[in-house]
């Protein structure tokens, strides 16, 4: 396991038993990627409610949860995917919809065009261009990208298979390079991509602290 991980793995753990500082560490480690997802789903304007939706369950259940840091990547992407579809459901709306994946035909990107494009999934510019690809593809790039799930729990998030995952994902990098080469503004605005892994964080400790369920955004 790597280092990163296995930190990640220890917060959880001591999270579930109750320190406040350890489900912070899990918060600021796993946020700003699972907000970038809920973003394919429900757009800018309600990413941010929708995804403090799905920290409030994260919260609730976390005593349910059993696993390491990649499980509880993949556990709290289906929780808010989960929240994400009642709220398109509850505003009346569809989620974009793109065609089968086997429609994009496109040229063949060259890799390390196609390695810059996994490298740069955080900034604006860079969902706008996500949020041009067909839905299957936006989603499995971030989950496999940005969240940084495998195969398996992405599939597991979508109800797919794990080589629709994969063929999705491959195809989605593939036309965001042809996007990039194409406009080098959005080149520029793809170039500021955090790392996948998130930096070393403190030692955690299993301090004792109030145990609150009702954790929000402004707690972090």
């Amino acid at each position: 396991m790597l280092g990163d991980d296995a930190e990640l793995t220890a917060a959880v753990h001591a999270a579930q038993g109750g320190d406040e500082t350890a489900f912070r560490t899990v918060y600021r480690a796993v946020h700003p990627r699972l907000l970038g997802y809920v973003r394919t789903l429900v757009g800018d304007p309600d990413a941010e409610d929708v995804t403090s939706e799905a920290w409030l369950q994260i919260a609730r259940d976390l005593d349910r949860f059993s696993g390491d840091a990649d499980r509880f990547r993949g556990w709290a992407a289906r929780i808010a995917r989960n929240r994400a579809l009642d709220h398109i459901r509850m505003r009346g709306r569809r989620p974009a919809v793109g065609g089968d994946e086997t429609e994009l035909a496109g040229r063949a990107a060259e890799s390390d065009t196609a390695v810059e494009a996994m490298e740069a999934l955080a900034t604006d510019s860079a969902f706008s261009l996500i949020a041009r690809l067909p839905q299957d593809q936006a989603e499995a790039v971030v989950l496999r990208v940005v969240v940084g799930l495998d195969a398996k729990s992405a599939a597991e998030t979508l109800g797919k298979r794990p080589g629709a995952v994969r063929t999705a994902a491959h195809r989605g990098l593939k036309r965001l390079a042809e996007l990039l080469s194409g406009d080098p503004e959005s080149a520029d605005g793809l170039g500021a991509l955090p790392p996948q892994r998130q930096p070393r964080a403190r030692p955690v400790t299993s301090a004792s602290v109030t145990d609150t369920r009702a954790r929000t955004q402004k707690d972090m």
